[in-house]
């Protein structure tokens, strides 16, 4: 693998790349690096290679000829990549797909960023290394460098050692022991030091596993799990408590909200609205599901409604469906719901409404983030939606469900449960 650096700062990469695995690989001919410095092109004798930006704004711009003249005097340069904050994420698939070229060509940039008409003239893929901003590519180079030459054959010495490590089969890695086999009264775990290499890997599996749900649940969605892992992760989140869903509750809002004219209106429950968005909340392991409505005879409808799953023949009937409807609570208005809940909790709750219009002012993320610090009302609409009273008051709003659509007319029920998985998966 051919690694040519395209820098303003070659000497940045003196001591990294003469230390360590990647000083043996270049020794033992696994890897070879060059540099250029696009200064050595530049026109004045001052190198000068940046310029202002065109439109105004602070910092400088890394301009066309210095750089395009660097890029085409590379002889080999294989395939070329500028290390940008906007690119495609450096993850475990990218590595591996790069460690499967002859070479590579790695565009460090500096300043405000590059030109983009280089972007255009050149077969430039754009990479980042995370979200974040750094002085220049130097860093985000050395990370691509060390995580692709680690992937050719020969470079670890022990070409397994790759396989096992962090997002290599899409877990982060097991915990690792050395002697002493016993350290200020702890121990090695046994198994560690039985010598039964079959119970060490199913040890290793479980230990990945449960680390990886405990600290990077986000990557189990894509990892190829069987029957024995996902019994593992069931035990690992029973043995961890209730998730954030506990602290979700949600209001199925009867009123006020706005019919197909736009009037605030109240309007009538809809049994399968009861039913489903209750199976979402049991499914999901919410905190409760509160079904909110002014009028008395819809209240008098949702009693018996309840009355039949919860203590007539459906619970004999469907216990499961029962347990559903245990969750729900009926309610007038979302300040009752607002004052049980803070009654439940201890702490008033953040109110997130939703809406089919608009840009929205909240993101599943940080209903997230809301939910690991206290309780959160998600209110959902009836009719046409919310009516501007409700969506005035709350903390935020979502952003609508494939709002870059032009058909948003999703039922209440599937929107719930679109919203519940976008906030909370199978993860949290």
């Amino acid at each position: 693998m051919r690694f040519t650096l395209v820098t303003l700062f070659p000497e940045f990469f003196d001591s990294p790349l003469a230390s360590g695995l990647v000083a043996r690989g270049a020794q033992a001919g696994l890897v070879e690096f060059a540099r250029v410095n696009p200064r050595d092109f530049a026109a004045d004798q001052r190198g000068t290679v940046d310029d202002r930006p065109y439109g105004g704004g602070p910092g400088m711009v890394m301009a066309c000829p210095p750089l395009a003249a660097a890029l085409e005097s590379i002889p080999r340069p294989g395939r070329m990549l500028y290390l940008s904050p906007r690119g495609r994420r450096l993850d475990q698939a990218l590595a591996r797909e790069l460690a499967a070229e002859q070479a590579l060509t790695l565009v460090c940039g500096r300043y405000e960023g590059i030109d983009q008409r280089l972007l255009e003239a050149f077969p430039l893929e754009e990479v980042s290394v995370g979200d974040f901003v750094l002085g220049g590519g130097e860093s985000a180079a050395l990370c691509l460098v060390e995580a692709v030459s680690r992937l050719l054959p020969g470079f670890m010495g022990h070409d397994e050692s790759a396989d096992e490590e962090s997002f290599s089969q899409g877990l982060l890695e097991y915990p690792h022991y050395t002697r002493p086999e016993e350290f200020r009264g702890l121990r090695v775990p046994q198994v560690l030091a039985g010598g039964d290499h079959g119970r060490v890997a199913v040890w290793r599996r479980e230990r990945a596993l449960e680390t990886t749900l405990a600290r990077r649940p986000d990557l189990l969605a894509e990892t190829a799990l069987d029957e024995a892992d996902m019994a593992v992760l069931r035990r690992a989140r029973r043995a961890a408590g209730p998730g954030l869903g506990r602290n979700l509750y949600l209001a199925l809002l009867h009123a006020p909200v706005l019919n197909k004219f736009g009037q605030t209106v109240a309007v009538s429950l809809t049994n399968l609205d009861v039913h489903d968005i209750a199976r979402v909340s049991r499914t999901c392991g919410l905190g409760g599901y509160y079904v909110a409505t002014p009028l008395v005879d819809q209240r008098a409808l949702l009693d018996a409604l309840l009355t039949h799953w919860l203590d007539g023949p459906g619970r004999e009937a469907n216990a499961d469906r029962a347990e559903a409807l245990g969750l729900v609570r009926a309610a007038t208005d979302l300040d009752e719901i607002v004052a049980d809940v803070t009654r439940r909790c201890g702490q008033a709750p953040r109110v997130v409404a939703t809406s089919a219009r608009g840009a929205g002012s909240a993101t599943p993320g940080r209903v997230r983030a809301w939910l690991g610090r206290g309780p959160v009302v998600l209110a959902l609409g009836t009719g046409h939606g919310l009516a501007p009273e409700i969506l005035e008051r709350a903390d935020g709003v979502l952003r609508p469900l494939h709002a870059l659509g032009g058909y948003n007319h999703l039922p209440v029920r599937a929107a719930a449960a679109m919203i519940v998985d976008r906030v909370l998966g199978d993860l949290y």
